[in-house]
């Protein structure tokens, strides 16, 4: 099987090194000349669990691709907002019987993919793997995860492709699980970066010192409540304590606390767009949908557009 991962950033690379460690014929495709230049010349070098490990792998600009290259397996780790146009250039390099598997964050993506591949061919996800990047080709792996998959199509065909896929991510350590549940997964995750990113973005904060402020509780609880009553409403059962005490446990300085969440490593490291349309902004799209209030996931999202354009972010 042919795996072309697009976006081979931290969670990119991270899949990449793992897939071909175990011996999959594995292909990268990225936008960033300086990355895709370095794992052209080196490979991935890896930080993993503390040693570093060199692997050699094919790797193409995204404008560059070799015109022979056919992707039996699609993995997608660009940013959300990026999803469409990426859809676009993959028409070159996917088949009818290619599967693509998209793990973003964020919700809403499941229909831009339905515009490009039929329903069977489609496997969303969610990941609990974590990762950085230290420089060009070069990812600091750490720690243990997992990734939950499920088809989106409902024939027999879609469902035996997600167990092949996971029976190769098991192969590689990936630890892939067939879920059901996944949209409950999905919208769980979604409450913490429907907190976390945007507020430790416009504070310019890590996670903990978020959470050492008395006066950011009332914004998280009612960005939860707006999140999983949207959920709720979709079908997907939650609880609203839960959903707040999880996203508390990101305030915890010994475990994941003074981690800087993506959006502020985009936005104010690195002064990219974010992804917030795919979080709070569809929690408020779908909110006039259903017809449901969602003032603080509104003004969260117009408030990184502000912040966006005073930064300059492209």
């Amino acid at each position: 099987m042919k795996i072309v991962i697009v976006g081979a950033g931290a969670m990119g690379s991270r899949f990449g090194f793992m897939l071909k460690q175990a011996g999959q014929d594995v292909a990268l495709i990225d936008g960033w000349d300086k990355n895709v230049e370095a794992l052209q010349k080196d490979g991935i070098i890896a930080n993993y669990n503390g040693e570093e490990i060199q692997q050699p792998i094919e790797a193409y600009h995204e404008d560059a691709v070799d015109p022979e290259l056919k992707a039996d397996l699609l993995i997608i780790f660009t940013k959300a907002m990026q999803l469409e146009a990426t859809l676009q250039k993959t028409q070159a390099y996917t088949h009818n019987e290619t599967r693509v598997l998209c793990l973003l964050n964020g919700i809403g993506y499941e229909d831009i993919l339905r515009r490009y591949f039929d329903e069977d061919q489609i496997i969303i996800g969610n990941t609990m793997w974590t990762a950085g990047l230290e420089g060009p080709g070069r990812p600091k792996l750490f720690g243990d995860g997992s990734v939950n998959l499920l088809n989106l199509g409902k024939s027999d065909a879609a469902v035996s492709g997600a167990h092949e896929v996971i029976d190769i991510f098991n192969e590689a350590g990936l630890n892939g699980v067939y879920e059901k549940g996944i949209f409950y997964l999905i919208y769980k995750k979604l409450c913490v970066n429907g907190t976390m990113n945007g507020l430790c973005s416009l504070l310019e904060c890590n996670m903990a010192e978020l959470g050492a402020t008395e006066a950011n509780r009332e914004i998280v609880q009612q960005l939860v409540s707006e999140i999983v009553a949207i959920a709720q409403a979709e079908d997907v059962e939650m609880s609203r304590e839960e959903m707040i005490a999880h996203v508390e446990e990101c305030y915890n300085p010994e475990t994941i606390g003074l981690h800087y969440p993506s959006m502020y490593q985009d936005l104010i490291k690195n002064n990219r767009s974010t992804e917030i349309d795919f979080i709070n902004g569809a929690i408020a799209d779908k909110g006039k949908k259903y017809g449901i209030a969602t003032p603080y996931n509104d003004f969260l999202t117009r408030l990184i557009h502000t912040k966006e354009e005073l930064l300059g972010a492209k």
